[in-house]
């Protein structure tokens, strides 16, 4: 048992969550190691490892039990399914552009995340907060909880999704079974796809280093200051220090130490303390709160010295895994004592995947980041260069996608089939379902009342109770503002004032009931535009696929094409000269015009029945005054690329990342033999495309929460 303890505390457990695990789900104590080891493989190892551990064990109790009691019958046994996963499985059986379901839509274009503004509790990619555990509930009503929970999510339908270009059957697959499966790499300005390669320092840096010399190591810190400072640097509790008394007492010498400690220990930042007439140089983690607090009330450091020949800003490839680009830029500042802003990147990427994007930096030399390389885990920084520009949202060429969907049904023909009509003809570019939420009150409602100026059904879509999938503080919070209206009394019941229930919150209980507008204003502009945005898209989604129902795949009269980046409207001649794929259709906005065939009347007509006037988009509030924007209805990818793989072993990765590379690991090797089947896929996106609508295509499965939660209930059971 003590192996195995070790083994589920190592998955990310804390010692209460297996406590709980063992106390309530402990096999039969005559059950060999073998079984037992089969048996938690078969149970715990399938559940999630970064979820909501009481929620996991509460939907799967029963199931658990049932397989405890049937234990000494699990050594003998084949797998559940060939579809059964193992290791990292918890998603649906189609899940594309985002990590987990209930918690941030999608940024449009970057294929990558931003805060949630539907309210999920989260709006900066903050990690669960563990709750107290407790004993289960019965099993079996908690093992239908979660599939009620999700029945009142959105499905493709609700925002417009509705049509196919192509003709081939749909085949079932599981997508980011692990997350390795799901590989983005960057596409930057230049057209060059971004990977890390090299992780050596370029000689620029070195030419440019301080003119002092570099401390010697072996001179300065003793071995035993290296390994307390080491372990400090790892070390859990971020509160502690290491003080390193300076007997020669020169300034010279005290930045030697300042500086080698600061370069060999990337996170551990230094001041110098006076104690009994004695000076010390005191190390402490740059993370923990106490430290920061200090770092905060003392003087501002000095500047570094920076050669005026070097650009003034270092880019670095950011490889990640499983994390989001803002919580990876959170950590780097946090080691580095920046503030998040000096980072600045082209575009967000997926957390469930395995991602390569640029990053600038202002100021930080490349051998200062390379430091961090020792101690960063799921992130590692390279192919460094100095250049005098940052980067900005947007400037990116696309995303190239490696895709692997694991389990397929369909036969080689039937790929075959829907990989070549992706290549040939692309799929509608579609607004994916990550950009209109996934709990029972849709971003686009909240958008539809901002833009009717109906600031009390803002108030009340936000703040309302609603049903589904919530966090037991959220549900606590709308309860308090159903009940007493009161925003002081709701904003105490969040221990998270930051999400966007909190900031309305706050904003409520500064500026009054009377003056939602303004309170409204304290959550941060990209949530609040989200929202509008987010009725846009599902306006597009809808005349988009009355527009494929109506004419098909070809140009016709009235439809719009762009020239540089004026719309212009085709006559019946110019039609027979243009494909679908230079056809355009707009988002509703003041600064756009509509197609002149009856479905830009359609605009009008959809508009109109949400109480919005299309020739007045125009707002009181200048923020939430839509320009409108044009939009490709078919996208074609481009080094379109796939097989079909057979494995044996489905923990494997079956993708060779730029990491593996580097460590010189063997690329996977498929036995053609093997019992389960996958389909590996390759692809590159313009920006504002969701990888997730070009999978749709293929598989021709719909790719909502709810619907996918459905799939899954019935494939658990």
């Amino acid at each position: 048992m003590d192996g195995l303890w070790a083994s589920m505390c190592f998955r990310g457990l804390s010692h209460t969550h297996v406590q709980f695990f063992f106390t309530t789900f402990r096999p039969p104590l005559n059950i060999d190691t073998n079984s037992v080891k089969l048996w938690v493989l078969k149970t715990f190892l399938r559940l999630p490892v970064r979820r909501k551990r009481r929620r996991v064990f509460q939907i799967h109790r029963h199931s658990l039990l049932r397989l405890c009691k049937h234990s000494t019958l699990m050594a003998e046994s084949e797998p559940v399914s060939d579809a059964t996963p193992v290791g990292e499985k918890r998603t649906c059986l189609l899940h594309g552009d985002e990590e987990t379901p209930a918690k941030k839509p999608k940024v449009d274009g970057e294929n990558g995340n931003a805060p949630n503004p539907d309210g999920g509790g989260g709006g900066g990619g903050e990690e669960e907060e563990e709750q107290p555990e407790g004993p289960a509930s019965d099993g079996e009503e908690d093992g239908e909880s979660f599939a009620d929970m999700m029945k009142h999510g959105l499905t493709e339908t609700d925002v417009g999704i509705l049509k196919y270009v192509s003709d081939h059957e749909g085949f079932s697959g599981i997508l980011k079974e692990r997350y390795s499966d799901f590989v983005v790499h960057e596409i930057n300005k230049q057209g060059k796809m971004v990977h890390l390669d090299d992780l050596s320092i370029p000689a620029d840096s070195e030419e440019g280093a301080e003119p002092e010399q570099q401390p010697n190591e072996c001179d300065v810190l003793t071995e035993e200051q290296r390994q307390q400072l080491g372990e400090l640097q790892l070390f859990k509790n971020k509160e502690g220090n290491v003080s390193i008394e300076v007997k020669d007492d020169t300034k010279e010498k005290r930045t030697l130490v300042h500086k080698a400690i600061k370069t060999q220990f990337p996170g551990l930042e230094t001041k110098t303390e006076e104690k009994e007439g004695h000076k010390f140089i005191v190390a402490y983690h740059a993370a923990g709160k106490k430290a920061l607090a200090e770092v905060k009330t003392a003087a501002a450091p000095r500047k570094h010295f920076w050669p005026k020949n070097r650009g003034s800003y270092c880019h670095f490839a950011l490889y990640k895994e499983n994390k989001d680009t803002m919580d990876a830029i959170n950590v780097l500042s946090k080691f580095l004592r920046l503030r998040p802003n000096m980072f600045s990147y082209m575009g967000t990427k997926d957390k469930r995947a395995i991602t390569v994007q640029e990053i600038a930096v202002l100021k930080i030399t490349a051998e200062r980041l390379a430091h961090l390389n020792k101690c960063l885990m799921n992130l590692k920084l390279g192919n460094f260069c100095y250049k005098n520009h940052p980067l900005k949202l947007g400037e990116l060429q696309g995303n190239h996608f490696t895709v692997v969907i694991r389990n397929i049904s369909g036969t080689d023909e039937q790929v075959h089939q829907a990989m070549g009509s992706l290549k040939q003809t692309g799929f509608i570019n579609y607004y994916g379902m990550q950009r209109f939420g996934t709990t029972a009150v849709p971003t686009q409602q909240v958008g539809r009342a901002i833009l009717r100026n109906d600031w009390n059904q803002v108030v009340d879509l936000i703040l309302k109770p609603r049903p589904g999938a919530e966090k037991e503080y959220l549900v606590r919070c709308r309860e308090e503002w159903a009940k007493t209206q009161d925003p002081e009394a709701a904003l105490k019941k969040l221990p998270n004032k930051r999400c966007v229930e909190g900031q309305l919150l706050r904003g409520l209980s500064m500026y009054g009931k009377k003056n939602i507008v303004t309170a409204f204003g304290l959550i941060p502009r990209n949530n609040r535009l989200m929202y509008v945005h987010s009725y846009q898209s599902v306006v597009w989604n809808a005349m988009a696929s009355r527009r494929i129902e109506a004419f098909g795949l070809k140009a016709v009269e009235g439809d719009l094409v762009l020239r540089g980046t004026t719309a212009h409207v085709l006559s019946a001649e110019e039609a027979e000269s243009h494909s679908i794929h230079d056809i355009v259709m707009p988002l509703p906005g003041y600064d756009v015009i509509y197609p002149s065939h009856h479905i830009g009347e359609g605009y009008r007509e959809l508009l109109s029945a949400d109480g919005l006037d299309l020739d007045n988009m125009r707002h009181k509030v200048k923020d939430y005054s839509l320009a409108g924007a044009y939009r490709r209805i078919i996208v074609r990818p481009t080094d379109v690329s796939w097989e079909v793989i057979h494995y044996d072993d489905p923990r494997i990765s079956l993708v060779h990342s730029d990491f593996e590379k580097l460590e010189n690991k063997p690329a996977p090797v498929f036995n053609q033999d093997g019992k389960y089947r996958a389909l590996r896929m390759e692809f590159s996106l313009p920006p504002s495309t969701y990888a997730t609508m070009a999978i749709r295509e293929v598989l021709k499965l719909d790719t909502s929460i709810k619907k996918q939660t459905q799939l899954n209930t019935v494939w658990f059971n």
